[in-house]
């Protein structure tokens, strides 16, 4: 006699095994970027990891895998598994860079974060300028509204994401709009680092410089949008180091 198993159960293992196996990638992916196991050295065998983590080899071995592909390990037959260098680490990975911007000490990690947001989101507004119609401006300014109306921080921090989000895709460029969760981190740092006492106080400037970027590509002023979006990521930048809070650790 064959035995079928139901439909739900067999739902139900695969959905705990994804959480165990999501689980176990985040519990690693961490203590690598802490640096709790620094480049090149070994990360423990897969059965003592099963016996740290209480899930399966099958479980270890796609976590493993998963971090292979953002390349953070190398597995090697009869050897075992080590952590590649940093810079060899996949940076536009969600993951990773929400890994970096949760450790206590991320040294250069916001340097290099906000300096390529300097390259590439003025390109997008300059380009944006270019190509946005009517109905995509008033999204903008609608946004811009929503960034003064603002009343708690979380609204602000929410209305700041859509509206960079929203220029990327203006761009139309589909490279460019996929940037979208380096912006998501940077901005997502800023909440948590930024001291409460600057909302509401700097909420008028921050919101006044975007509207700025808004004028000028509704205006189709290329360059004028590419200098608009440039210092809004300075004065972001600027307000990371003035105000360094302390942040939970992993």
């Amino acid at each position: 006699m064959t035995l079928v198993q139901p439909a739900g159960l067999a739902g139900g293992l695969v959905e705990r095994a994804s959480n165990h196996t999501i689980f176990v990638v985040e519990q690693i992916g961490r203590a690598i970027v802490a640096g709790e196991y620094p480049a090149e050295t070994m990360i423990p065998l897969d059965p003592d990891l099963c016996e740290m983590f209480n899930v399966s080899r099958t479980v270890v071995r796609e976590a493993k895998k998963t971090l292979i592909a953002k390349g953070m390990i190398q597995s090697k037959a009869k050897v075992g598994t080590h952590v590649r260098p940093a810079d060899e680490w996949n940076m536009f990975d969600e993951d990773v860079l929400r890994w970096h911007a949760s450790v206590r000490s991320p040294g250069a990690f916001y340097d290099e974060l906000f300096e390529v947001r300097l390259i590439f989101e003025p390109a997008a507004a300059a380009q944006a300028a270019a190509r946005a119609n009517s109905a995509d401006c008033a999204a903008l300014f609608a946004l811009c509204d929503m960034l003064s109306a603002s009343e708690s921080r979380a609204d602000f921090a929410v209305a700041d994401y859509d509206f960079h989000k929203q220029v990327l895709k203006l761009s139309g460029n589909r490279f460019l709009n996929s940037l979208g969760d380096i912006v998501q981190t940077a901005l997502h740092s800023l909440f948590m680092l930024e001291a409460h006492e600057n909302f509401p106080e700097g909420k008028e400037e921050v919101a006044r410089n975007h509207h700025a970027i808004a004028r000028a590509i509704a205006g189709g002023a290329a360059e004028e949008a590419r200098a608009a979006m440039a210092t809004v990521i300075r004065n972001g930048y600027r307000r990371v180091g003035d105000n360094p809070v302390p942040r939970p650790g992993i």
